[in-house]
């Protein structure tokens, strides 16, 4: 098992297929139902609810002019991997698995992580930035 993400591609969205997503997003606003892809000669597909906020959330930032990345993560992950998930330095990331801030198991002598522990950290660490920076605004809010 590869413990690196593959064929990872990337589409950079210019100015007219953000305008397109755009208009395509404004069809999707509104209650939640689901999505159908109609092909030429097969008829419509109806796509499953989760396939159908994946594409929502492509469509969004493509229709913010970004760049969108799909690729395959493996069910582990090696720590530099994990570091680059997280947006951490390798040391920090070794340094929170020390801590027990994230689970993980090793391989001979190198450790690898779940990517689901990985996307869950990753989740809990973005939850707490929010938190700090909310708290960072109500204390500004009652210095002015």
């Amino acid at each position: 098992m590869s413990a690196t993400p593959t064929n990872a591609q990337r589409v950079l969205t210019t100015a007219r297929d953000a305008a397109q997503a755009r208009e395509v997003l404004k069809d999707l606003r509104g209650p939640e139902g689901s999505l159908i892809v109609e092909r030429r000669g097969r008829g419509a597909v109806p796509l499953p609810p989760e396939v159908g906020r994946i594409l929502q959330q492509v469509l969004d930032v493509m229709a913010a002019g970004g760049t969108v990345t799909v690729g395959m993560v493996p069910e582990e992950v090696t720590t530099s991997t994990a570091a680059g998930m997280l947006g951490v330095s390798r040391p920090t990331l070794m340094k929170m698995i020390r801590e027990g801030e994230i689970p993980s198991h090793k391989v001979g002598t190198h450790h690898r992580l779940k990517a689901s522990d990985v996307r869950a950290a990753r989740r809990a660490r973005r939850g707490r930035e929010l938190a700090a920076f909310e708290a960072l605004r109500e204390l500004d809010d009652r210095l002015e």
